[in-house]
């Protein structure tokens, strides 16, 4: 198993995958590989499928069929075996949202200050939690008021506005934590861990009495819903987030207020 999972991430490296993929496709690999304990040539067709099946998510299975049939590709050299095995259709469901007032809620109820700096820029800027953690002290350019993301999702580097409000408050978490490589460093560690963020945004949610499940992603989806509804062109909000695809940002669209109120009911043409 060892050799193929050496075999199989050095591959990964090579077409340049991120961190976090080559991980994540080594864990499903490791996974795939002890259910059968035998050689994956021996492997057919029927059982790859019926492994696949066990999965009820459509986005789980689409991933699982993106790693093995790169395993298979590249390291097994048997692609025919994933000939008939079609990505699955994935559920398009519209993103959870905080409102203006919600998000101001959670701020009043976060006292720590590192806690307020990570929240400030998740939400200031649209980061995904594994750009926060991955920011370093260099990344923030004051003098430009930008935020680089560096090698963020698909290897792709991108700039963000950096509010003045936001940098005073990351300058006074500075003076008092005194960071060294990273803008957030852990308890023991050089990096903040995306789980600690997760665990201290779902204390705060509950002692601001905020009823959603508040995580690190409903932020961003919160700052781009907001910066729509004040009538922020999409094609800017693409560029903040890193999309590739501007559909992708259009789907907040169908979220936006700004939008569902341009419309009236038919209700609105009789009595009742």
């Amino acid at each position: 198993m060892n050799e193929y999972l050496q075999r199989f991430e050095k591959t990964l490296l090579l077409k340049n995958y991120a961190e976090n993929t080559i991980e994540c496709y080594k864990g499903i690999l490791k996974l795939f590989l002890k259910n059968f304990n035998r050689q994956p040539i021996r492997i057919n067709e029927d059982e790859i499928k019926d492994y696949i099946l066990k999965y009820n998510n459509s986005s789980t299975k689409a991933q699982l069929i993106g790693c093995l049939k790169l395993f298979y590709t590249d390291i097994i050299h048997q692609t025919n075996k994933f000939k008939n095995i079609p990505y699955p259709k994935v559920e398009q469901k519209l993103p959870l949202v905080l409102s203006v007032e919600e998000v101001q809620l959670l701020f009043n109820s976060i006292k720590n200050i590192k806690h307020k700096a990570i929240v400030s820029l998740l939400y200031s800027c649209g980061l995904r939690v594994s750009e926060i953690v991955n920011l370093k002290i260099k990344d923030i350019d004051s003098t430009r008021m930008l935020v680089f993301i560096r090698n963020s999702k698909n290897n792709k580097d991108r700039y963000v506005s950096l509010d003045k409000n936001v940098l005073e408050l990351l300058r006074c978490y500075f003076r008092e934590y005194k960071p060294k490589e990273y803008l957030f460093n852990g308890q023991f560690s050089n990096q903040y861990s995306a789980e600690s963020i997760r665990s201290f945004l779902e204390k705060y949610r509950k002692n601001a009495k905020i009823k959603k499940r508040v995580h690190p992603h409903m932020l961003r989806h919160s700052f781009a819903i907001h910066h729509l509804e004040k009538g922020t062109d999409s094609r800017y909000i693409q560029l903040f987030l890193g999309h590739s695809s501007i559909e992708t940002t259009e789907r907040y669209m169908h979220v936006s207020n700004l939008n569902l109120n341009k419309t009236k009911s038919p209700v609105d043409l009789i009595k009742i």
